[in-house]
C-alpha cells in the first residue's frame, strides 16, 4: 500500500480517504481530525516524499503514536530532531535605483551571512521595466541558495534583508532599491496569501526567465505540464523590442561591460610590465623612477586606454618563477602610485588590473586599489585564488591555460575526438567558471580569455580568433565578456616573418581587429597609442 506523509502545509495524508487523490495527483485542502491533535485545515499533496517539505509548527503529544499508513516527518516526530535538512531554492534580484549592482551585491552578501546560502548566481541583465513604464532600467538577476528556512521563513528573512537596504515600497511594482523574490522552492507548490510557489509572474517575465534559464534550463516549472522546461517558456515569449544585455561591473566609479550590447565600444588595456625579464619590452618599466611611471601611464590613458595590466611576474615559456615576496614588491608599490595620482573617484580615473596567479599578490594589489584581477591560469595555479577573489568581491578574468608557463608548450593537443581546439577550449573553461562559482565568486564578476600562447602552437592562435564569436555563444559562457592578449605573440612573428616583439605591431593590429570583430570586450596590448587607434576604427565598422 502507498504511503502518505505529512505535507508542506501540515496534511496527514489517509490512506482510506485519499486514495482518489492519488489516482488523480491532485493538491487540495481538508480539513482532517488526528488523534490528540485539534481540527485544523491541511493540504494534501501526493507527491513524493522526497519533494514533501518537513512540517515544524506543531508538536505531537507526548505518547502519541501514529496509526497504520501514518508517516510523520523527523521535524514532526517525538524523536530527537535531525539536523536540519538544507533545501534548494531559486531567488529572482533586481534593482533600479542608484548603485544597482551594488545593491544586488550587498543582497547577496547578507543572505550568505544569514545562512542563506548563494550556490550559483545568473549574469546579470539590463532590462526595460514592465508595468510601470514610466522608470529607470532595471538590473535584473537570479541565484541558487541552499537554506534550512521554510517557505514563509525564507520570505520572512528575504524581506527582511530588503528593509536593512531600505527599501521602501511607494509604488506596486515601482522603483526599488533592491527586490528579493522566491521563484522556486524544491518541487513543491506553495500556495498562501503571502506567497505563492512556483512564483505567478515566471512564464511572463523575460527579466525572470532569462537568468533563471541560465542556472536551470531544463527544470520543469509547473508540475503539472512536466514537459515544458524553463528555457521552454522562454523561447516561447515574444521578441523584446530592446533585446537584453548582460552586464559585469569593474569598479564603482566606472561602467560595466555590457557584453551583449552589439553598439558597446572596445575596452584597451594597457600592458604595464614590472618585471626586468618582460620577453617583449625587456623590462623598460621595472627600474623607473616614479615619476616616470606615472608619466607612462598618462601618455597610455592620453592615447585612449582605459585599463592598466601590472603585472610583476613573467609568464613566458622558460622565465624564471620568482618568489611571491618578491611579486609583491614590484606590484603593490606600482599599484599604489597609480590609484594615488588617479584616484577612483577623480576625473581620471583608470581601472587598475594586476596580473597574478597568486592569491596573496592579488589580496594585497586589491587593497592598494586594483579593480580587477587577471590570472593567466584562470585559478588553477594557486588553489587560493578564486576563494580569495569571491571573498574581495572583485572582477576576476579567468584565462585559458594547461599546466604551467613551463610546462603548456607541451599540452597544446586538443584531439578531434574529443571536439578539436575550440571544444576544449570551451570545455575546460566552462570547468573554470564552474570552480569560480564553487568559490563563491558571482558569475556577473567573470570575464574570460581564451589565452592566445598559452598551451596553444602556431596558427592554432589563429583559429581561435578565427572562432572567437563560437566561443562567446558556447554553452555555459553565454553573457560573459571576453579580453584577447595577442600584443606581440610568438604567432604574429611565425606569420610575418617579424623574429622582434617590438617590431610586431602591423601583425599586432590585425589580430586586434579579429578579436574586436569577433565580439572582444577587452584587448590587451604593449602599442597602445597604434591598437587604440585600430580598436576606434574596428569598433566604427562593426560595434554601431
Amino acid at each position: 500500500m502507498k504511503r502518505f506523509t505529512l505535507s508542506a502545509a501540515g496534511a496527514f495524508r489517509q490512506p482510506q480517504a485519499l486514495q482518489r487523490h492519488v489516482r488523480h495527483g491532485c493538491s487540495c485542502s481538508h480539513r482532517l481530525r488526528v488523534p490528540g491533535i485539534e481540527n485544523r485545515a491541511f493540504s494534501v499533496s501526493t507527491r513524493r516524499r522526497s519533494d514533501v517539505l518537513p512540517f515544524n509548527k506543531y508538536t505531537l503529544p507526548a505518547g502519541y503514536k501514529p496509526g497504520p499508513g501514518v508517516d510523520l516527518p523527523a521535524r514532526m516526530s517525538n524523536s530527537s530532531p535531525e539536523t536540519p535538512r538544507r533545501r534548494t531554492a531559486y531567488i529572482a534580484l533586481g534593482s533600479n535605483m542608484g548603485d544597482r549592482i551594488g545593491w544586488i551585491e550587498k543582497a547577496c552578501n547578507e543572505m550568505d551571512a544569514r545562512g542563506i546560502k548563494v550556490k550559483r548566481t545568473s549574469n546579470l541583465w539590463e532590462t526595460e521595466p514592465m508595468y510601470v513604464l514610466d522608470q529607470d532600467r532595471f538590473v535584473n538577476g537570479a541565484c541558487e541558495v541552499e537554506t534550512t528556512l521554510e517557505p514563509l521563513e525564507l520570505l520572512d528573512a528575504l524581506q527582511d534583508i530588503e528593509r536593512s537596504l531600505g527599501r521602501k515600497k511607494v509604488i506596486d511594482k515601482g522603483p526599488r532599491n533592491i527586490d528579493l523574490d522566491i521563484l522556486l522552492y524544491e518541487n513543491i507548490k506553495f500556495s498562501h496569501e503571502r506567497l505563492t510557489i512556483p512564483h505567478i509572474g515566471i512564464p511572463e517575465r523575460e527579466f525572470v526567465l532569462r537568468p533563471l534559464a541560465e542556472l536551470i534550463p531544463d527544470k520543469p516549472i509547473d508540475h503539472d505540464r512536466p514537459w515544458r522546461v524553463t528555457r521552454d517558456y522562454l523561447d516561447a515569449l515574444p521578441r523584446s523590442p530592446t533585446p537584453l544585455t548582460t552586464m559585469t561591473p569593474l569598479s564603482p566609479h566606472h561602467p560595466p561591460i555590457q557584453a551583449l550590447n552589439p553598439s558597446r565600444k572596445t575596452h584597451v588595456m594597457a600592458i604595464l610590465n614590472m618585471t626586468p625579464d618582460s620577453f617583449s619590452d625587456g623590462g623598460l618599466n621595472a627600474q623607473r623612477a616614479p615619476e616616470d611611471l606615472v608619466a607612462t601611464v598618462t601618455a597610455f590613458l592620453d592615447a585612449g586606454a582605459s585599463m592598466i595590466d601590472i603585472g610583476g611576474q613573467s609568464t613566458a615559456p622558460g622565465a624564471p618563477e620568482v618568489s611571491v615576496d618578491e611579486e609583491l614588491a614590484r606590484v603593490v608599490p606600482a599599484v599604489e602610485l597609480i590609484r594615488a595620482r588617479f584616484p577612483a573617484s577623480g576625473d581620471r580615473p583608470a581601472l587598475i588590473s594586476v596580473d597574478t596567479y597568486r592569491a596573496r599578490v592579488a589580496e594585497a594589489a586589491v587593497a592598494a586599489g586594483a579593480d580587477i584581477v587577471n590570472d593567466v591560469s584562470g585559478g588553477s595555479m594557486d588553489p587560493d585564488m578564486l576563494p580569495t577573489v569571491a571573498r574581495l568581491g572583485t572582477t576576476v578574468c579567468l584565462m585559458h591555460m594547461r599546466g604551467t608557463p613551463a610546462t603548456m608548450g607541451r599540452m597544446a593537443e586538443y584531439p578531434d575526438s574529443e571536439g578539436g581546439l575550440i571544444a576544449g577550449i570551451a570545455r575546460e573553461l566552462v570547468a573554470r567558471v564552474k570552480a569560480a562559482e564553487e568559490a563563491g565568486v558571482r558569475r556577473w564578476r567573470i570575464v574570460l580569455d581564451p589565452g592566445l600562447g598559452f598551451a596553444k602552437v602556431g596558427r592554432q592562435n589563429v583559429d581561435v580568433l578565427r572562432h572567437l564569436d563560437e566561443l562567446r555563444g558556447w554553452p555555459g559562457l553565454e553573457g560573459l565578456p571576453w579580453l584577447v592578449g595577442s600584443s606581440r605573440k610568438s604567432f604574429i612573428g611565425r606569420v610575418t616573418g617579424v623574429p622582434t616583439p617590438k617590431e610586431r605591431i602591423w601583425g599586432t593590429a590585425a589580430t586586434v581587429a579579429a578579436a574586436v570583430q569577433g565580439g572582444a570586450d577587452v584587448v590587451r596590448v604593449h602599442d597602445v597609442k597604434e591598437m587604440a587607434q585600430v580598436v576606434m576604427m574596428a569598433d566604427a565598422i562593426w560595434r554601431y
